[in-house]
């Protein structure tokens, strides 16, 4: 089973400005990458991604990188993505659920969450791949912390969500918990499996399942100890 959540009904009270920026900087730097020549866009992708192996290498002892210089890519690795599919399903599901921990949050304690569950679920994805030369770029792992949050702060929100079931597409509103919960969950399974097959292995590809995780119990645990923007104004947005 695939699902893929559509909108909420949780309402907000604010406007999620720093929500918008983050989705428009993702699609605009998604454009520029668009139109570098290939050459161009694997040496920028080289630079900004995070490189586990490379990571670890230059905070070794005699490497001569300053720890800002090696922890740089943690932060613009969050800006980059492999194309057009991933930058759009990552911003829709900021967009469906970013607004609520923004409006919880405050703006400046939102981006702060945001960049630390993103430096973090990179971070998580370092320890557990520290042999891979594989570059990683995405959002998701501060999108996960966004996701994890929500779970905790609105689990009985409800998500109207496309779901698919092997050849069928229907639509079911569920509760957020099952929406989220089933969605780490499955994140978590898929990063043990990738790990079992790396085994043995210097270096992985594909899907970085562990930053995934990484972010969202990172989110699940900011939220506990940020505290909540006390002055909101109870008018509903939709």
């Amino acid at each position: 089973m695939i699902p893929i959540p559509i909108r909420d009904d949780q309402p907000r009270f604010s406007t999620p400005y720093v929500t918008y920026f983050l989705i428009a900087i993702n699609l605009l730097i998604q454009v520029f990458m668009a139109v570098l020549s290939p050459v161009a866009e694997r040496q920028l992708i080289g630079q900004f991604a995070v490189i586990p192996a490379s990571f670890a290498a230059a905070l070794a002892p005699g490497a001569g990188h300053s720890l800002l210089a090696a922890s740089l890519p943690l932060f613009t690795s969050m800006f980059l993505h492999g194309g057009w599919a991933h930058v759009i399903g990552n911003v829709w599901v900021l967009w469906i659920f970013g607004d609520n921990i923004e409006d919880h949050l405050g703006h400046f304690l939102y981006i702060l969450f945001y960049l630390l569950c993103g430096v973090g679920a990179g971070l998580f994805h370092v320890w557990l791949n520290s042999g891979s030369a594989i570059p990683t770029v995405g959002a998701s792992g501060a999108i996960a912390g966004v996701m994890g949050a929500y779970l905790l702060l609105y689990p009985k929100a409800r998500v109207q969500t496309i779901v698919i079931l092997i050849i069928f597409v229907t639509t079911w509103t569920l509760p957020a918990w099952i929406v989220l919960g089933y969605w780490f969950v499955l994140q978590f399974l898929l990063g043990a499996a990738s790990s079992a097959l790396q085994a043995g292995q210097a270096s992985g590809g594909g899907v970085a399942f562990w930053a995934h995780v990484g972010g969202f119990l990172i989110g699940m645990t900011l939220i506990k100890l940020l505290p909540e923007r006390q002055a909101r104004y109870r008018y509903g947005t939709w």
